[in-house]
């Protein structure tokens, strides 16, 4: 029996960004997928006639694309190329970008008689006499929040989101975002190889016979009738089914367009985010928008991505108002997921499962789920920049 000190199972980006970083710190891993591709359930499906198959869509009569041009995300996250930002514009919201430019949890004197953990973020932007429409923006295209609750929450959090967005603006210029040429699936691929480089074995298109446990603790994984003894387990929650819990389902509809979107000034690239108040909803709609530019679609092309929680028994009919942000759609592909989160912290049984991920069309969530995965696993914070 083989000897490792971390199995990974799954090529989420999670899931390799915890491999990579296991590796890193000296540690024997052996890393394996029962699919033969990197991603899981993020991953960038290429040809575009692969799509149409995975989603049992019929293909077009007559198609006038390149399918080996196509690469599509299914669940796109984090990219946007455009910002319709003419709210940096305002004075009033230029003066809360100084203060949390400004601002050093560390340092009172930054503070400007607000306390970040009794003052609530409404009370801070009444501060700033903000505008419904701008603290709209703010929450939820800036400081990326996915519901209304932060406003009554203490704003050191608000604060602290608010100046990651402006640095990162600041540092790209026309955006905060970064978007990876040919897809999403490059990154797993990226924390792969560093696993690879230092040391990490990977197995690919392997099936997962069983998880073994000795006294409710993990022993080891059989696959193919081969048995890897480790210490820790890491995985996405389609490996164990029995230990996470559904929490909601989310819809994404991925839209194949020959246009830019409307108002947009033709960007190649947008995010739009439609606050959940202005639908009478619990959660954002979010929309997300790349092209050919990306070289994840034949020239002229676009694919967006129209996702959120659904709240109802018609999903479809929820994420209307994104739809018709993007007509004419040339072609749908609507898929309904649920939303699963581990039964326990793991640190019983040292099985480790990660999130599954969720409607927003940004990293947020899932840098929150490494990082706390990453503290459950080794005990100590990881070595990034949280702030």
């Amino acid at each position: 029996m083989q000897e490792y000190d971390v199995i990974v199972l799954g090529t989420g980006l999670k899931e390799c960004v915890l491999s990579g970083l296991m590796s890193l710190n000296g540690k024997k891993v052996l890393h394996i997928d029962k699919n033969g591709y990197y991603g899981g359930q993020s991953a960038s499906v290429s040809p575009l006639e692969e799509l149409y198959r995975r989603f049992k869509v019929p293909g077009p009569a007559k198609c006038t694309c390149r399918g080996k041009e196509w690469n599509v995300d299914l669940i796109p996250k984090f990219f946007l190329a455009n910002d319709l930002m003419g709210m940096f514009d305002k004075r009033r919201f230029r003066k809360l970008l100084l203060f949390a430019h400004n601002f050093d949890v560390r340092n009172p004197r930054t503070y400007q008689d607000v306390d970040p953990d009794k003052t609530t973020t409404r009370d801070l932007f009444s501060r700033f006499d903000l505008g419904l429409d701008v603290v709209e923006f703010i929450g939820h295209a800036v400081a990326l929040h996915g519901s209304e609750s932060y406003l009554d929450q203490p704003c050191v959090e608000t604060i602290k989101r608010i100046r990651l967005y402006a640095e990162s603006l600041a540092r790209h210029n026309t955006s905060p975002y970064l978007y990876p040429v040919f897809g999403l699936s490059e990154l797993p691929q990226g924390f792969a190889r560093l696993s690879a480089e230092y040391g990490g074995t990977f197995l690919l298109n392997r099936a997962v016979d069983e998880i073994v446990l000795d006294n409710g603790k993990v022993k080891a994984v059989k696959s193919e009738g081969k048995f890897f003894q480790c210490k820790q387990l890491v995985c996405d929650p389609g490996y164990v089914p029995n230990r996470v819990r559904k929490v909601g389902k989310v819809i994404r509809v991925i839209c194949l367009l020959n246009h830019p979107v409307k108002n947009t000034h033709e960007a190649n690239s947008c995010q739009i985010i439609i606050p959940q108040t202005q639908l009478n909803r619990k959660s954002d709609i979010f929309i997300s928008v790349v092209s050919y530019a990306h070289n994840v679609a034949s020239d002229g092309m676009y694919i967006a991505t129209v996702s959120t929680a659904a709240e109802t028994n018609n999903p479809e009919k929820e994420v209307q108002a994104g739809l018709d942000l993007l007509e004419p759609i040339m072609q749908k592909f609507v898929s309904v997921s649920s939303l699963l989160v581990p039964n326990d912290d793991g640190s019983k049984s040292q099985i480790f499962v990660s999130r599954s991920y969720d409607e927003s069309n940004h990293f947020g969530s899932e840098c929150e789920d490494i990082k706390d995965m990453y503290r459950r696993i080794t005990g100590h914070a990881p070595p990034m920049k949280t702030s």
